[in-house]
C-alpha cells in the first residue's frame, strides 16, 4: 500500500464535512501532496488535520429515488452507503460516466467542493487503480450528490466574448455577505447576470472544449492576483473547480465535454460574482522561479487551500509557461 492509499484509509473513517458545514479537504490535499512528490509529509499533515474532522455519517434510509434525494444534506450517510455499494459492484469509469451528467448541473455543491474532490479522485485512479482510490471516488460522488446545488441562470455558452472579456463583464451580487448559498441565491436577481454568464464564446466543437476550459483556469489564476485579497479562501475555488473538470474530461465521452465546460465556467463565474470585489488590486511583487518552488512553498505553508491552488496553477504553468499563474499560489500563501 502506498502513501496515498494509507492516507485515504485513515480519511475514509471521517465524514465529508465537519463543524456543521465545512468541507473535509483532507482527501484532496493529500492527493495533491502525493502527486507532487511530497509523500514524506502526508501523514504528519494528516495527524494534525484529522483531529478537526467528524466521524463518517451512517446511512438510515436507502436511496431509492436518486432525483428526490439530490441536494439533501440530511441524506449524506445514505448517499455514502449508496455509492459504497455502487463502486464496489461496478467499474469506476462506468460509475463516473453514469453519474457525471447527473451531478454536473449541481456543480455549485458545497462551494464546488463536490466536483473538486471528484477531480482529485479521478486523477488518483488514472495514476493507479486501487480499492482505496475507488472508495474515495465513491465518497466524493456521494458528497457531491448530497450537497448538489445548481448555479442560477447557468446554460450553454452562446456569446462572442473570449474568456478574458467574459470574466471582466461579470457583475457582482449586491450583498457580499453570508455564506455561499445566500450569495448565489442573489444571482437570479442581478441585472445582466444571465447575459454575462452566456456571453462566453462557445468552443468550435467538443475537441475545442479542453482548450477553452484551460483558458478559464488560466484567467481565474490571474484574477486571483487581482481579487484574492477580498476572500482568499473562497476565491481559490474559481481556479480549483474548473481544474477538477478539466482533469476529468479525458475520462468522459466527448459529448459530455461541452456541458462540462459550461458548468465549469458557471462555477467560476458564480464564485467570482459572489466574492470578488468590483475593482481589483495590485498584489505585491512576487518572484517564483519554477513550478517546484511554487508547490514547495505551498507545502511548507500547509493550508489545504494553498496546497490545492498550487496544485492547480502548476498545471496552468505546464500548459502556458506563465509564471504569473505560479505567483497566485505564493500570494495565497501570504494571504491565508
Amino acid at each position: 500500500m502506498d502513501t496515498l492509499d494509507e492516507a485515504y484509509r485513515r480519511l475514509h473513517r471521517t465524514g465529508p464535512e465537519f463543524e456543521g458545514w465545512l468541507s473535509n479537504h483532507g482527501p484532496m490535499a493529500v492527493e495533491a501532496l502525493v502527486h507532487h512528490g511530497h509523500d514524506a509529509g502526508v501523514h504528519r499533515w494528516l495527524d494534525s488535520y484529522l483531529d478537526r474532522l467528524d466521524e463518517l455519517p451512517r446511512g438510515v434510509n436507502p436511496i431509492d429515488d436518486w432525483r428526490a434525494a439530490l441536494g439533501d444534506p440530511k441524506r449524506t450517510g445514505d448517499w455514502l452507503a449508496y455509492f459504497a455499494r455502487t463502486v464496489a459492484e461496478t467499474p469506476w469509469r462506468t460509475v463516473l460516466a453514469t453519474w457525471w451528467p447527473r451531478l454536473l448541473p449541481g456543480i455549485a455543491a458545497s462551494a464546488t467542493h463536490g466536483v473538486i474532490r471528484v477531480g482529485h479522485a479521478v486523477r488518483a485512479l488514472r495514476d493507479h487503480t486501487t480499492p482505496d482510490r475507488v472508495t474515495e471516488l465513491g465518497q466524493a460522488l456521494a458528497y457531491w450528490a448530497a450537497r448538489w446545488q445548481p448555479v442560477p441562470g447557468a446554460g450553454a455558452a452562446a456569446g462572442t466574448s473570449g474568456v478574458a472579456d467574459a470574466s471582466d463583464r461579470l457583475p457582482r451580487v449586491p450583498c457580499q455577505d453570508g455564506g455561499i448559498r445566500d450569495r448565489l441565491t442573489q444571482l437570479s436577481d442581478v441585472p445582466g447576470w444571465p447575459t454575462a454568464l452566456a456571453g462566453l464564446r462557445p468552443p468550435t466543437g467538443p475537441d475545442d472544449a479542453p482548450r477553452l476550459l484551460a483558458e478559464v483556469v488560466h484567467r481565474a489564476s490571474l484574477d486571483f492576483l487581482r481579487f484574492g485579497h477580498a476572500n482568499p479562501v473562497m476565491l481559490v475555488h474559481t481556479v480549483t473547480a474548473p481544474t477538477a473538470v478539466l482533469r476529468t474530461l479525458p475520462e468522459l465521452a466527448p459529448e459530455l465535454w461541452l456541458p462540462s465546460l459550461d458548468a465549469a465556467w458557471s462555477a467560476t463565474a458564480a464564485v467570482t460574482a459572489a466574492y470578488a470585489p468590483a475593482g481589483g488590486a495590485t498584489p505585491p511583487p512576487i518572484t517564483v522561479d519554477s513550478a517546484e518552488e511554487a508547490f514547495d512553498r505551498a507545502s511548507r505553508n500547509g493550508d489545504e487551500h494553498v496546497v490545492k491552488l498550487a496544485d492547480a496553477v502548476v498545471d496552468v504553468y505546464a500548459g502556458t509557461g506563465d509564471r504569473s499563474a505560479l505567483a497566485a499560489a505564493v500570494y495565497a500563501a501570504q494571504l491565508i
